[in-house]
């Protein structure tokens, strides 16, 4: 029963080994999880996708800088027959008398238009699509934080729930050697039926919380698998990351409404909504557009059998009223620009409460830890009394099966405090919007979408992506 018992305290405290010494050799680590879920998340490369597809929106809107060119061909067969009358004799143009044959014009157009000036409207869409760019980019640091914070949180529940199960593994055989040597006493007539009774319903209910922790360890298993990418297997113990924490909860605050990545989205959405008030303003100025073309033409009359035209023309175009829809587009972009200036509000006042809870979690964790252990300790000492107690006759076997059941549930507290303890350091970094792979100094690949950005900007041409697709 002594060997037994020692086991299950090993199981319990395997959280906070990471705090006293090095990791073992060949164990997974939390910071190894960590980078395949950064590199190998599918929702967190969609999401990558996602911010390659709207860099796109950059070179569009450039576009309107630069020309159109098209190129326009024509061919074909025409017959006309065209009769004359001189003094009673027909004679057919197109032929010979009564044998008319038909043309056969051709003709090649080239057209450049060029926009010189639209109310600013294509440099106002240019700054509109570098600013979702932008946007883009900081809702990819808020899913790429989202999910480390779900690895790492899937990495500390396995461990709990895989500790809470031997702790519970470890109970049920405890419980049977109670019963056996209730059983032993009982037939010599040192206890009753009674104790033998309250020993099988303890075991009984021993093995059910066994069941309960390993349906969990299923749950949690299946968990680890989809956010991580791989079976847990030989998991090192986690830490907790305060070191890569502001000092305090005012400089934690202060530095979420700079770092956090949902204010900065919010604040490329002014942006955003600011231009395309002004885009809609556009609409009201002049439009000046040069078009210079030139084409070739070939027997488009009888008389005719070569025309060659080029022209560059200048136009000047200035709205008067169209009906009042312009107005309108003007006035719902402000409205829409307010709108988003209270969100950025809310956005802050969000992130400050949500530090303020992350940081309130994390301190309480600490006291819980340090509660617990304290916890643990008195209960394996009130349960080595009450078995020596229960051998002199002044303890009963229900007061041993409460003490040991009571020192379960010490264990299982200290292991789910320890859990809490290092996935609430991770909360706070998450809401001050550090809990990035340079930040925690994982050993992996940082993906800089701005690779990408620079290799489309300025394309003017082509249908394959950078990958070669």
């Amino acid at each position: 029963m002594h060997g037994v018992k020692l086991f299950t305290g090993a199981a319990v405290s395997v959280l906070l080994l990471a705090l006293a010494g090095p990791t073992p050799a060949l164990a997974d680590t939390i910071e190894a999880a960590l980078v395949r879920a950064y590199q190998n998340n599918p929702q967190l490369n969609a999401q990558r996708a996602q911010v390659r597809s709207t860099d796109e929106n950059v070179p569009q809107a450039l576009s309107g800088y630069r020309p159109k060119v098209g190129l326009s061909l024509s061919s074909g067969s025409q017959y006309q027959d065209i009769q004359q009358q001189q003094k009673g004799t027909t004679i057919h143009s197109n032929g010979g008398p009564g044998s008319p044959e038909p043309l056969q014009p051709n003709s090649a157009s080239l057209t450049i238009n060029q926009t010189l000036y639209n109310g600013n409207q294509t440099a106002n869409r240019t700054r509109v699509a570098e600013s979702q760019v932008s946007g883009s980019r900081e809702a990819l640091r808020v899913l790429e934080q989202t999910v480390l914070l779900q690895a790492a949180t899937s990495y500390m529940d396995y461990l709990r729930d895989a500790a809470t199960l031997e702790v519970q593994r470890s109970n049920v055989r405890v419980l049977e050697q109670t019963l056996k040597q209730t059983r032993d006493r009982f037939n010599v007539g040192e206890v009753t039926r009674t104790d033998v009774a309250q020993s099988e319903a303890q075991l009984a209910a021993g093995r059910t919380q066994a069941l309960t922790a390993e349906s969990n360890l299923t749950t949690t298993r299946a968990n680890f698998r989809r956010i991580i990418g791989n079976e847990p297997s030989n998991l090192a113990p986690g830490s907790p990351v305060d070191r890569f924490l502001p000092g305090t909860i005012a400089s934690a605050v202060n530095l979420s409404l700079v770092e956090n990545p949902n204010v900065t989205a919010s604040m490329f959405g002014i942006d955003v909504n600011y231009l395309q008030v002004k885009i809609n303003e556009g609409a009201l100025l002049p439009t000046v557009t040069l078009q210079a073309g030139i084409t070739q033409s070939y027997q488009q009359t009888l008389t005719v059998f070569r025309t060659t035209t080029a022209s560059a023309i200048a136009t000047a175009s200035v709205p008067i009223y169209q009906g009042g829809a312009e107005y309108a587009l003007i006035r719902q972009s402000k409205e829409n620009l307010a709108q988003q200036r209270l969100n950025l509000e809310t956005t802050r006042d969000q992130t400050r409460a949500n530090v303020v809870q992350a940081w309130g979690q994390l301190e309480a964790g600490k006291a819980q830890v340090k509660s617990a252990q304290a916890q643990v300790t008195a209960s394996e000492i009130a349960l080595n009394g009450v078995r020596e107690e229960a051998k002199a006759g002044q303890r009963t076997t229900l007061d041993v099966l409460n003490a040991q059941q009571a020192l379960v549930n010490a264990r299982v507290a200290l292991v789910t405090a320890q859990h809490d303890r290092v996935v609430a350091s991770y909360s706070v970094l998450n809401a001050v919007g550090r809990l990035a792979p340079t930040v925690l100094g994982l050993n992996t690949t940082v993906y800089d979408p701005s690779v990408h950005y620079q290799q489309v900007r300025d394309s003017w041409a082509g249908v394959r992506i950078p990958d070669g697709r």
